[in-house]
Protein backbone atom coordinates (compact mmCIF):
# COMPACT_ATOMS: atom_id res chain seq x y z
CA UNK A 1 0.00 0.00 0.00
CA UNK A 2 1.23 3.51 -0.88
CA UNK A 3 0.75 5.33 2.41
CA UNK A 4 1.64 8.70 0.88
CA UNK A 5 -1.10 8.41 -1.72
CA UNK A 6 -3.52 7.46 1.05
CA UNK A 7 -3.11 10.97 2.49
CA UNK A 8 -5.21 12.25 -0.41
CA UNK A 9 -8.24 10.55 1.11
CA UNK A 10 -7.94 11.98 4.63
CA UNK A 11 -11.13 13.77 5.64
CA UNK A 12 -10.51 15.31 9.07
CA UNK A 13 -7.20 17.15 9.29
CA UNK A 14 -5.54 18.98 12.18
CA UNK A 15 -2.84 21.40 11.06
CA UNK A 16 -0.48 22.95 13.58
CA UNK A 17 1.43 26.03 12.49
CA UNK A 18 4.37 27.19 14.58
CA UNK A 19 5.40 30.65 15.67
CA UNK A 20 8.55 30.55 13.55
CA UNK A 21 6.41 29.75 10.49
CA UNK A 22 4.10 32.75 10.67
CA UNK A 23 6.48 35.43 11.99
CA UNK A 24 9.56 37.16 10.63
CA UNK A 25 12.66 35.97 12.51
CA UNK A 26 14.29 39.41 12.34
CA UNK A 27 11.44 41.35 13.95
CA UNK A 28 9.02 38.83 15.46
CA UNK A 29 6.16 40.49 13.56
CA UNK A 30 3.49 38.44 11.79
CA UNK A 31 4.28 37.44 8.21
CA UNK A 32 0.94 38.52 6.75
CA UNK A 33 1.82 37.29 3.27
CA UNK A 34 2.42 33.74 4.52
CA UNK A 35 -0.57 33.84 6.87
CA UNK A 36 -2.83 34.88 3.99
CA UNK A 37 -1.53 32.01 1.83
CA UNK A 38 -2.09 29.62 4.72
CA UNK A 39 -5.71 30.69 5.05
CA UNK A 40 -6.22 30.32 1.29
CA UNK A 41 -4.86 26.76 1.46
CA UNK A 42 -7.25 25.92 4.30
CA UNK A 43 -10.21 27.33 2.39
CA UNK A 44 -9.26 25.26 -0.64
CA UNK A 45 -9.07 22.11 1.49
CA UNK A 46 -12.56 22.86 2.75
CA UNK A 47 -13.71 23.38 -0.84
CA UNK A 48 -12.52 19.83 -1.51
CA UNK A 49 -14.71 18.53 1.29
CA UNK A 50 -12.08 18.30 4.02
CA UNK A 51 -12.73 19.28 7.63
CA UNK A 52 -9.84 21.35 8.99
CA UNK A 53 -8.88 22.33 12.52
CA UNK A 54 -6.06 24.82 13.03
CA UNK A 55 -3.74 24.75 16.02
CA UNK A 56 -1.90 28.05 15.87
CA UNK A 57 1.06 29.16 17.91
CA UNK A 58 2.08 32.78 18.08
CA UNK A 59 0.14 34.43 20.91
CA UNK A 60 3.08 34.84 23.28
CA UNK A 61 5.42 35.80 20.45
CA UNK A 62 3.05 38.45 19.07
CA UNK A 63 2.25 39.77 22.54
CA UNK A 64 5.88 40.14 23.62
CA UNK A 65 6.65 41.97 20.40
CA UNK A 66 3.72 44.36 20.88
CA UNK A 67 4.73 44.96 24.50
CA UNK A 68 8.31 45.68 23.55
CA UNK A 69 10.16 42.55 24.70
CA UNK A 70 13.04 41.49 22.45
CA UNK A 71 13.26 37.98 23.91
CA UNK A 72 10.79 35.42 25.27
CA UNK A 73 10.16 36.47 28.91
CA UNK A 74 11.24 34.07 31.65
CA UNK A 75 8.71 35.28 34.24
CA UNK A 76 5.45 33.34 34.23
CA UNK A 77 3.17 36.32 34.80
CA UNK A 78 4.89 38.30 32.01
CA UNK A 79 4.41 35.41 29.56
CA UNK A 80 0.77 35.21 30.58
CA UNK A 81 0.33 38.93 29.95
CA UNK A 82 2.01 38.59 26.54
CA UNK A 83 -0.33 35.71 25.70
CA UNK A 84 -3.41 37.71 26.69
CA UNK A 85 -2.39 40.60 24.44
CA UNK A 86 -1.15 38.46 21.59
CA UNK A 87 -4.11 36.06 21.39
CA UNK A 88 -6.53 38.86 20.60
CA UNK A 89 -4.26 40.23 17.88
CA UNK A 90 -3.76 36.77 16.38
CA UNK A 91 -7.48 36.01 16.20
CA UNK A 92 -8.21 39.41 14.72
CA UNK A 93 -5.85 38.60 11.83
CA UNK A 94 -7.33 35.15 11.29
CA UNK A 95 -10.90 36.44 11.34
CA UNK A 96 -10.09 39.20 8.86
CA UNK A 97 -8.38 36.81 6.41
CA UNK A 98 -11.05 34.08 6.67
CA UNK A 99 -13.80 36.69 6.28
CA UNK A 100 -12.47 37.50 2.80
CA UNK A 101 -13.72 34.03 1.81
CA UNK A 102 -16.94 34.32 3.86
CA UNK A 103 -15.65 31.66 6.23
CA UNK A 104 -16.60 31.72 9.90
CA UNK A 105 -13.97 30.95 12.52
CA UNK A 106 -14.09 30.19 16.23
CA UNK A 107 -11.48 30.68 18.92
CA UNK A 108 -11.00 27.58 21.07
CA UNK A 109 -8.64 27.97 24.02
CA UNK A 110 -7.72 24.76 25.80
CA UNK A 111 -5.92 23.83 28.99
CA UNK A 112 -4.56 20.44 29.98
CA UNK A 113 -7.74 19.97 32.03
CA UNK A 114 -9.75 20.18 28.80
CA UNK A 115 -8.13 16.91 27.72
CA UNK A 116 -7.35 15.19 31.02
CA UNK A 117 -10.67 15.69 32.80
CA UNK A 118 -13.25 13.30 31.38
CA UNK A 119 -16.17 15.76 31.64
CA UNK A 120 -14.16 18.63 30.14
CA UNK A 121 -12.93 16.40 27.32
CA UNK A 122 -16.49 15.37 26.47
CA UNK A 123 -17.59 19.01 26.41
CA UNK A 124 -14.64 19.98 24.23
CA UNK A 125 -15.38 17.13 21.80
CA UNK A 126 -19.04 18.20 21.58
CA UNK A 127 -17.94 21.77 20.84
CA UNK A 128 -15.68 20.66 18.00
CA UNK A 129 -18.43 18.43 16.58
CA UNK A 130 -20.97 21.27 16.69
CA UNK A 131 -18.56 23.73 15.05
CA UNK A 132 -17.94 21.21 12.27
CA UNK A 133 -21.68 20.79 11.74
CA UNK A 134 -21.98 24.59 11.47
CA UNK A 135 -19.09 24.77 8.94
CA UNK A 136 -16.96 26.82 11.30
CA UNK A 137 -13.16 26.52 11.33
CA UNK A 138 -11.77 26.25 14.88
CA UNK A 139 -8.56 28.16 15.65
CA UNK A 140 -7.10 26.39 18.66
CA UNK A 141 -4.42 27.51 21.08
CA UNK A 142 -3.46 26.73 24.63
CA UNK A 143 -4.96 29.18 27.10
CA UNK A 144 -1.52 30.50 28.03
CA UNK A 145 -2.98 33.38 30.02
CA UNK A 146 -4.07 30.94 32.75
CA UNK A 147 -2.47 27.57 31.99
CA UNK A 148 1.25 28.27 32.36
CA UNK A 149 2.56 25.71 34.89
CA UNK A 150 -0.90 24.64 36.04
CA UNK A 151 -0.50 22.97 39.43
CA UNK A 152 -3.37 20.50 39.23
CA UNK A 153 -3.30 19.24 35.65
CA UNK A 154 0.01 20.57 34.31
CA UNK A 155 0.25 22.22 30.92
CA UNK A 156 0.81 21.00 27.38
CA UNK A 157 4.25 22.62 27.28
CA UNK A 158 4.13 23.14 23.52
CA UNK A 159 1.58 23.23 20.73
CA UNK A 160 2.95 20.08 19.08
CA UNK A 161 1.72 18.05 22.03
CA UNK A 162 -1.53 19.97 22.21
CA UNK A 163 -2.16 19.44 18.49
CA UNK A 164 -1.69 15.70 18.98
CA UNK A 165 -4.18 15.71 21.87
CA UNK A 166 -6.65 17.67 19.72
CA UNK A 167 -6.21 15.15 16.88
CA UNK A 168 -6.93 12.33 19.32
CA UNK A 169 -9.90 14.19 20.84
CA UNK A 170 -11.67 14.82 17.52
CA UNK A 171 -10.59 11.45 16.03
CA UNK A 172 -8.75 13.11 13.15
CA UNK A 173 -7.36 11.14 10.21
CA UNK A 174 -4.23 13.24 9.83
CA UNK A 175 -2.10 15.64 11.87
CA UNK A 176 0.32 17.96 10.07
CA UNK A 177 2.97 19.79 12.08
CA UNK A 178 4.36 22.76 10.15
CA UNK A 179 7.58 23.74 11.87
CA UNK A 180 11.10 25.15 11.43
CA UNK A 181 12.48 21.71 10.58
CA UNK A 182 11.84 19.63 7.47
CA UNK A 183 11.47 16.34 9.29
CA UNK A 184 13.32 13.73 11.30
CA UNK A 185 16.99 12.85 10.77
CA UNK A 186 18.99 9.99 12.24
CA UNK A 187 21.19 12.66 13.85
CA UNK A 188 21.53 16.44 13.90
CA UNK A 189 22.49 17.27 10.27
CA UNK A 190 24.18 20.47 11.43
CA UNK A 191 26.70 18.47 13.44
CA UNK A 192 26.74 15.23 11.49
CA UNK A 193 26.88 15.57 7.68
CA UNK A 194 26.29 11.82 7.38
CA UNK A 195 22.87 12.08 9.07
CA UNK A 196 20.13 10.51 6.97
CA UNK A 197 16.59 11.81 6.54
CA UNK A 198 13.76 9.60 7.78
CA UNK A 199 10.93 9.49 5.23
CA UNK A 200 8.55 7.07 6.93
CA UNK A 201 8.23 5.82 10.50
CA UNK A 202 6.24 2.65 11.06
CA UNK A 203 7.13 2.20 14.70
CA UNK A 204 8.43 4.60 17.33
CA UNK A 205 11.10 2.71 19.27
CA UNK A 206 13.84 3.68 21.72
CA UNK A 207 16.36 4.28 18.93
CA UNK A 208 13.98 6.70 17.23
CA UNK A 209 13.27 8.55 20.47
CA UNK A 210 17.01 9.06 20.98
CA UNK A 211 17.12 10.97 17.70
CA UNK A 212 15.04 13.74 19.30
CA UNK A 213 16.79 17.01 20.03
CA UNK A 214 15.90 20.13 22.02
CA UNK A 215 14.07 23.25 20.87
CA UNK A 216 15.46 24.62 17.66
CA UNK A 217 14.63 28.33 17.77
CA UNK A 218 14.26 31.18 20.24
CA UNK A 219 10.63 31.82 19.29
CA UNK A 220 9.33 28.27 19.47
CA UNK A 221 9.06 25.91 22.42
CA UNK A 222 9.03 22.50 20.78
CA UNK A 223 12.00 20.56 19.45
CA UNK A 224 12.16 17.17 17.75
CA UNK A 225 11.74 15.32 21.04
CA UNK A 226 8.34 16.93 21.59
CA UNK A 227 7.33 16.12 18.01
CA UNK A 228 8.15 12.45 18.55
CA UNK A 229 6.05 12.52 21.72
CA UNK A 230 3.26 14.16 19.72
CA UNK A 231 3.59 11.40 17.11
CA UNK A 232 3.16 8.75 19.80
CA UNK A 233 -0.09 10.39 20.93
CA UNK A 234 -1.49 10.96 17.44
CA UNK A 235 -0.55 7.59 15.93
CA UNK A 236 -1.73 5.81 19.06
CA UNK A 237 -5.14 7.44 18.51
CA UNK A 238 -5.30 6.26 14.90
CA UNK A 239 -4.09 9.37 13.03
CA UNK A 240 -1.16 9.58 10.65
CA UNK A 241 1.20 12.47 11.32
CA UNK A 242 3.53 14.45 9.07
CA UNK A 243 6.33 16.77 10.19
CA UNK A 244 7.32 19.27 7.49
CA UNK A 245 9.03 22.61 7.11
CA UNK A 246 6.88 25.72 7.18
CA UNK A 247 9.32 27.75 5.10
CA UNK A 248 7.15 27.08 2.07
CA UNK A 249 3.55 27.11 3.25
CA UNK A 250 2.41 25.41 0.02
CA UNK A 251 4.09 22.28 1.36
CA UNK A 252 0.67 21.50 2.84
CA UNK A 253 -0.69 21.07 -0.69
CA UNK A 254 2.21 18.74 -1.55
CA UNK A 255 1.52 16.62 1.51
CA UNK A 256 -2.17 16.34 0.65
CA UNK A 257 -1.22 15.45 -2.93
CA UNK A 258 0.69 12.42 -1.67
CA UNK A 259 4.16 13.75 -2.43
CA UNK A 260 7.15 12.52 -0.45
CA UNK A 261 7.46 15.59 1.76
CA UNK A 262 8.56 15.61 5.40
CA UNK A 263 8.52 12.65 7.76
CA UNK A 264 5.38 10.51 7.81
CA UNK A 265 4.53 8.72 11.06
CA UNK A 266 2.05 5.93 10.34
CA UNK A 267 -0.85 5.28 12.71
CA UNK A 268 -0.95 2.16 14.84
CA UNK A 269 -3.74 0.84 12.63
CA UNK A 270 -1.89 1.25 9.34
CA UNK A 271 -0.84 -2.39 9.22
CA UNK A 272 2.72 -1.46 8.26
CA UNK A 273 5.28 -3.93 9.65
CA UNK A 274 8.38 -2.96 7.70
CA UNK A 275 11.42 -0.98 8.81
CA UNK A 276 11.55 2.80 8.95
CA UNK A 277 12.31 4.23 5.51
CA UNK A 278 15.55 6.22 5.39
CA UNK A 279 16.86 8.38 2.59
CA UNK A 280 19.97 7.06 0.80
CA UNK A 281 23.32 8.24 2.08
CA UNK A 282 24.30 11.57 0.62
CA UNK A 283 26.02 11.35 -2.73
CA UNK A 284 29.30 12.90 -1.62
CA UNK A 285 29.63 10.40 1.21
CA UNK A 286 28.79 7.49 -1.08
CA UNK A 287 31.55 8.66 -3.42
CA UNK A 288 33.90 9.03 -0.47
CA UNK A 289 33.04 5.53 0.75
CA UNK A 290 33.66 4.07 -2.72
CA UNK A 291 36.95 5.93 -3.00
CA UNK A 292 38.08 4.65 0.39
CA UNK A 293 37.09 1.12 -0.61
CA UNK A 294 39.04 1.37 -3.87
CA UNK A 295 42.07 2.70 -2.01
CA UNK A 296 41.85 -0.17 0.45
CA UNK A 297 41.65 -2.71 -2.40
CA UNK A 298 44.53 -1.00 -4.21
CA UNK A 299 46.63 -1.04 -1.04
CA UNK A 300 45.81 -4.68 -0.39
CA UNK A 301 46.66 -5.59 -3.99
CA UNK A 302 49.90 -3.60 -3.82
CA UNK A 303 50.92 -5.30 -0.58
CA UNK A 304 50.06 -8.69 -2.07
CA UNK A 305 52.09 -7.99 -5.22
CA UNK A 306 55.00 -6.75 -3.13
CA UNK A 307 54.85 -9.85 -0.97
CA UNK A 308 54.78 -12.13 -4.02
CA UNK A 309 57.69 -10.20 -5.59
CA UNK A 310 59.73 -10.49 -2.40
CA UNK A 311 58.97 -14.20 -2.25
CA UNK A 312 60.03 -14.67 -5.88
CA UNK A 313 63.29 -12.79 -5.30
CA UNK A 314 64.02 -14.88 -2.24
CA UNK A 315 63.34 -18.06 -4.19
CA UNK A 316 65.70 -16.93 -6.96
CA UNK A 317 68.38 -16.04 -4.44
CA UNK A 318 67.99 -19.35 -2.66
CA UNK A 319 68.02 -21.15 -6.00
CA UNK A 320 71.20 -19.33 -7.03
CA UNK A 321 72.87 -20.22 -3.77
CA UNK A 322 71.89 -23.86 -4.25
CA UNK A 323 73.37 -24.03 -7.73
CA UNK A 324 76.45 -22.20 -6.47
CA UNK A 325 76.94 -24.89 -3.87
CA UNK A 326 76.52 -27.62 -6.47
CA UNK A 327 79.16 -25.97 -8.62
CA UNK A 328 81.56 -25.76 -5.72
CA UNK A 329 81.39 -21.99 -5.30
CA UNK A 330 81.91 -21.53 -1.57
Amino acid sequence: MDFRQALKEKKKIVIKIGTSTITYPETGNINLDKLEKFVRILINLRNKGREVIVVSSGAVGIGRNVLGFTKRPKEKDVRQACAAVGQGRLMMMYEKLFAEYSQLTAQVLLTKESITNEVCAANARNTFDRLAAMNVVPIVNENDAISVDEELYGNFGDNDTMAAHVAALVEADLLILMSDIEGLYTDDPKDNPCARFVHTVGKIDRELEEMGKGAGTAVGTGGMATKIEAAKIATGAGADMVIASGDNIYTINDIMAGKKIGTLFLSCGSGYTGKNELAPEREQFRRQAKRMKKEAVRKDTSEKNTSEKDRSIKQVELGGAYYGLRAGNW
